[in-house]
């Protein structure tokens, strides 16, 4: 699978990023459909097969277990300075101010724990998950700028968040000589498409790399419009993101392009979100070995002008979700 650099950086990432929060013990935390080891194992194998080089995941995934299991995985399928982890910092992960946040206690609370579950004394890509409003934004770019500088940290990269937030907080970190953010990680598909219109094209015009999150939509674009899975029923997330009824003439148009293609819809539908110029790599997660195969399929996939135009024609503008 091809490398390429995440925006501007040094940092090189795999066309294609697994998402690891489908991993995890299902006991834990927020996500009963996640995979526990035994099972998870195996998509990391085939992963590391594939020349994917790059994982993501967060603290809070599982209540911390998502990193374990990353972590362990990693260890038994990669060498370390052959993959590319990358994690998050922000939710709620324990009592008391360090428990969660952006603050300077938590960042480094919150470091600490995630190295010690991935395994690794370093995370090449740190992201914050969310902005957060209750602390200077100062306070977090020095505290992230010292993760860097104490070797624990790459790179680091931002999620959802406003891009005047995110504005805001490369300028701070230009103005005070800190380390700024190299990646954007925003919610991008075709059925929401509302960071073209400020998030992306600052990130084109500032060299940051852009690794979408949900680029099939939690699974909305690889089904008929009125199915359900076992995960879209308790996902209750998920249930916030998507289900405008507009949207079921775009999750048609996918389907009628894979039907002359002869390939599965979710290819598709990644290989849309792949030919977007200011997407890096979409992150995709993976429950059976046809996720994994239709992500790895989509990196060769090309869409014609007419099938770009296709599929796009009938969005309409939407609230902007998932900060």
């Amino acid at each position: 699978m091809e490398q390429v650099r995440l925006g501007d950086s040094g940092l090189r990432i795999s066309r294609v990023v697994l998402g690891c929060m489908s991993y995890g013990d299902p006991q834990r935390g927020g996500h009963p459909w996640s995979l526990p080891v035994d099972d998870a194992k195996p998509f990391f194998r085939r992963a590391v097969e594939a020349g994917i080089t790059t994982f993501d995941t967060a603290n809070v995934y599982s209540d911390g277990s998502s990193e374990e299991i990353t972590g362990a995985a990693l260890k038994e399928f990669a060498t370390r300075d052959e993959v590319v982890i990358a994690t998050k910092v922000h939710g709620r992960m324990g009592p008391g101010t360090n428990g969660s946040g952006l603050s300077r206690g938590a960042i480094m609370t919150q470091i600490d724990a995630s190295l010690r579950r991935l395994g690794t004394d370093y995370v090449d890509l740190y992201q914050i998950h969310r902005f957060d409003p209750e602390v200077p934004v100062v306070e977090t770019m020095a505290a992230l700028h010292d993760l860097v500088k104490a070797g624990k940290v790459r790179y680091l990269g931002a999620s959802s968040m406003w891009a005047r937030q995110f504005i805001e907080m490369q300028h701070v970190a230009t103005a005070e000589g800190l380390t700024p953010f190299v990646s954007m990680q925003d919610q991008y598909s075709l059925l929401q498409r509302e960071e073209e219109r400020e998030m992306h094209p600052y990130c084109l015009d500032t060299g940051v790399g852009v690794i979408p999150w949900s680029p099939l939509a939690r699974g909305r674009l690889t089904r008929d419009w009125d199915d359900t899975t076992e995960r879209s029923g308790s996902d209750e997330f998920g249930k916030r993101l998507y289900g405008q009824e507009g949207d079921r003439e775009i999750v048609q148009a996918v389907a009628r392009v894979a039907e002359r293609r002869g390939v599965p819809r979710a290819q598709v539908a990644l290989a849309w979100v792949l030919a977007q110029e200011a997407v890096t790599a979409p992150i995709v997660g993976a429950t059976k070995a046809q996720h994994l195969e239709d992500a790895i399929a989509a990196a060769e996939l090309e869409l014609t002008d007419e099938e770009l135009d296709e599929l796009e024609a009938d969005y309409v503008p939407h609230e902007p979700s998932g900060f």
